[in-house]
């Protein structure tokens, strides 16, 4: 058998893309193929592990119905716009629906040049695409929307960064690749059909429901605002900072996605920078709500045409329509506190209640991940407060909080298992901490050894469960093991 592709996206206009076939795939080896994934999408996993299958997925033979293409858009980096970027290193092979009828694009990164390069080699180095499999497969166990990965595989070829490193593909599923970068592609040459053909297709492949509404691209900001909301909220509730939150890395699908330097945060702090790109700041843990609002301002703009002809009137609806980010993120996130913390009911005080305690993690550097997954045993006074008050380098600051905590619960029936069964559901044991992605990207480059790869895989792919015999990796670094700064892949 092979891939049936159907291809949407495709269908549009040239200038949405440019039509380019993968080239990397010297000798290609699989590292790993995602086979629950793989069934999920519709697809034989025997034949895609299989050297014909291998072949297809790695782009080396294309196959019947993949159009091979490089999207184009633009973007916001770091604040600056950039009318063109598109597709330097990735190829999108097609579309495939499910049994379900759900449609995803498959999508080669490290695929080799296409005209949106701009001097790169289009190229994966190994390291970058082992962490964005692991990270993003751990995103979706968390139960957080993302790109998925299907496959990793070495090229055989070698890729030139500060020295030679083996050359890799990841094999990206996705919902669509649209992002806000491609709406404003066609903004920045004001090509209004261009934009109306753009949204009319994410209506159509995304939000339905806008196709219905009395204003439907009023209707498609709208969703696309809420979506961003509730993924950013999500992405606080596990100490997620994306790293790199250009316009050209926002998904119109409200998937996560594009993991360069990304990261996760062992102490608490709102500050917290990984990305060796970020010199300012701008991507902090803290400020990705407020990101994500600039992001969708941007949006907003390249819809104004669409909203209403008269200027004036399609400015004061976009503001209208952004107006509603601040209370979606602000009800989303304090709804994903109070699970945190094991409330089942809502109380005015909640938000201050969490509030107060963020603010003593981030004085005490408390490590954010045991914190929450320990809190669970703390519901009575008892042997749980040693380590719990051994996360805080003043111990007092958790004495005054947890006697609020405790006292906030008595309100509710849900006896103390209810509890435990429900805050272990929501507070992860194991997310991809910092210095394990490290060390296992190490041992694949440096002794071609995969296991702890394989290793971090499995156990990411139960986050919630308790492992005791992985239970290292819910540790913290060392102060010689932290990582003090993380790095895009290209």
């Amino acid at each position: 058998m092979s891939v049936l592709f159907s291809n949407s996206y495709a269908r549009l206009p040239e200038r949405f893309y440019a039509r380019v076939a993968p080239t990397s795939a010297v000798s290609p080896k699989l590292i790993r193929l995602n086979r629950p994934l793989a069934l999920e999408l519709g697809l034989d996993p025997d034949w895609l592990a299989s050297p014909d299958g291998l072949e297809v997925l790695t782009g080396k033979r294309i196959a019947t119905g993949s159009e091979p293409i490089a999207t184009a858009y633009a973007g916001h980096q770091f604040g600056n716009f950039v009318p063109q970027l598109g597709d330097g290193r990735a190829i999108l092979l097609g579309e495939v629906i499910n049994q379900t009828g759900t449609r995803r694009d498959i999508q080669l990164k490290g695929s080799g040049r296409t005209p949106y390069s701009r001097g790169g080699d289009g190229k994966a180095a190994l390291g970058p695409v082992l962490r964005e499999y692991v990270v993003s497969e751990a995103m979706a166990a968390l139960g957080i929307p993302t790109t998925r990965s299907l496959a990793a595989a070495t090229t055989g070829g070698e890729v030139a960064r500060e020295t030679l490193l083996p050359g890799a593909l990841l094999v990206r599923v996705a919902s669509s690749h649209i992002r806000v970068g491609t709406f404003q592609f066609f903004a920045a040459r004001d090509d209004v059909e261009g934009g109306r053909l753009l949204a009319d297709h994410v209506i159509g492949r995304h939000y339905p429901e806008a196709a219905d509404a009395d204003r439907p691209y009023r209707a498609l900001l709208d969703a696309v605002i809420s979506a961003q909301a509730d993924l950013i909220a999500r992405w606080l509730m596990v100490g997620f900072i994306h790293g790199v939150m250009n316009t050209d890395n926002m998904s119109i699908a409200g998937e996560t996605i594009d993991y360069g330097p990304c990261a996760f945060i062992d102490a608490y702090d709102p500050a917290t920078v990984f990305s060796s790109i970020d010199r300012r700041g701008r991507y902090a843990y803290g400020n990705q709500p407020q990101i994500a609002l600039w992001n969708l301002t941007r949006f907003a703009e390249t819809l104004l045409p669409l909203l209403d002809e008269r200027e004036d009137v399609a400015i004061a609806d976009a503001e209208e329509a952004l107006a509603a980010f601040a209370p979606r993120f602000e009800g989303s996130y304090q709804a994903g506190l109070r699970r945190k913390l094991g409330l089942f009911t809502q109380q005015d005080a909640d938000a201050a209640l969490a509030g107060s305690l963020l603010e003593a993690m981030t004085r005490n550097q408390v490590d954010f991940t045991l914190f929450f997954r320990g809190l669970a045993d703390a519901q009575a006074e008892g042997e749980a407060d040693d380590a719990m008050r051994a996360l805080f380098t003043n111990p007092s600051s958790y004495d005054a909080w947890i006697q609020k905590w405790r006292a906030r619960f008595r309100d509710e029936p849900q006896d103390a298992a209810t509890r435990t069964r429900a805050m272990d559901a929501v507070n992860p044991a194991y997310i991809p901490r910092n210095h394990r992605i490290e060390a296992m990207i190490k041992a694949a480059i440096e002794q071609e050894d995969f296991a702890p790869f394989e290793e971090m895989t499995a156990l990411l792919s139960r986050p919630f469960e308790d492992q005791p015999s992985l239970s290292h990796y819910a540790d913290p670094p060392k102060p010689e093991e932290r990582v003090l700064a993380t790095f895009c892949g290209t």
